[in-house]
C-alpha cells in the first residue's frame, strides 16, 4: 500500500498530466492509457488510483477547480483593498478568463465537460455542474454587501446582476479562447460593465 505522502504526490502526477493532454490535445484524447504514458507510470497505477476514466476525469475537474479557487485567493489577497466588493468581484470574474495556460485548461475542459453532461445523465448528476450556481450565488452576496455599503446603487437586483455577470464573463471567456478578443479586451469590457452597473469601489 503506497504512504499518504507517495499517494499524494502520484495523484497530483497522473491528475497534472491528464490537464496537459485535454490543454493541448483535447478532452476527447485523454484516456487512461494516454494519461499513463504522459505521466510515465503504468497503466495498472492509474487504475489503482482511479478505477474508470469517468472517475479519473471528475478527480482532475476538482483539482482544476480547487486551483482556480486558490488562484482568485491570490489575486484577492494581493489587491489593494482585498475587502471591497468591486475587487472581489474583479477577481472572480477575471479570473474566469483564458488568460494564461492554466486558465485556458480550466475553460476548456469545463466546457468539454458541459457539454458532455448535455447528453450523459451519468455526468449531468456530477455536483461539478452545480459550481457555477455556487459563484453565482457568491457575486450575488457581493453586489448585496456593496448595496448596504453604498457602493452599488439600490434599485439594481443582485441575483439578476450576478446571473448576468456570470454569463458576460463565461461568453467573453470563449471570445478568448477562440481567439476573437484578447484577455485585456475581455477584462476592459467586465470593468465597463461593473462602471455601468454604478458598483463602485469602497472609499480608502
Amino acid at each position: 500500500m503506497p504512504k499518504l505522502a507517495d499517494r499524494d504526490t502520484r495523484h497530483t502526477q497522473i491528475l497534472e498530466a491528464l490537464l496537459r493532454i485535454a490543454g493541448s490535445q483535447g478532452l476527447h484524447a485523454v484516456t487512461m492509457r494516454s494519461v499513463a504514458a504522459e505521466a510515465d507510470v503504468s497503466l495498472r497505477l492509474v487504475q489503482y488510483y482511479f478505477e474508470t476514466k469517468e472517475k479519473l476525469l471528475l478527480a482532475a475537474l476538482d483539482y482544476l477547480a480547487g486551483r482556480q479557487r486558490e488562484r482568485i485567493q491570490t489575486r484577492v489577497r494581493d489587491a489593494d483593498a482585498p475587502d471591497d466588493p468591486r475587487t472581489i468581484i474583479e477577481a472572480v470574474l477575471t479570473e474566469a478568463l483564458p488568460a494564461d495556460q492554466d486558465s485556458r485548461t480550466f475553460h476548456l475542459v469545463y466546457t468539454a465537460y458541459a457539454v458532455h453532461a448535455a447528453t450523459d445523465p451519468a455526468l449531468a448528476d456530477q455536483p461539478f455542474l452545480r459550481a457555477p450556481d455556487a459563484v453565482e450565488h457568491f457575486l450575488a452576496d457581493q453586489l448585496r454587501r456593496a448595496q448596504r455599503d453604498g457602493t452599488l446603487p439600490p434599485h439594481r437586483d443582485p441575483r439578476t446582476e450576478a446571473a448576468i455577470l456570470l454569463a458576460l464573463s463565461a461568453g467573453l471567456g470563449t471570445g478568448v479562447l477562440l481567439g476573437q478578443r484578447t484577455a485585456e479586451n475581455a477584462t476592459t469590457a467586465i470593468s465597463y460593465h461593473l462602471d455601468h452597473l454604478g458598483l463602485v469601489r469602497r472609499p480608502a
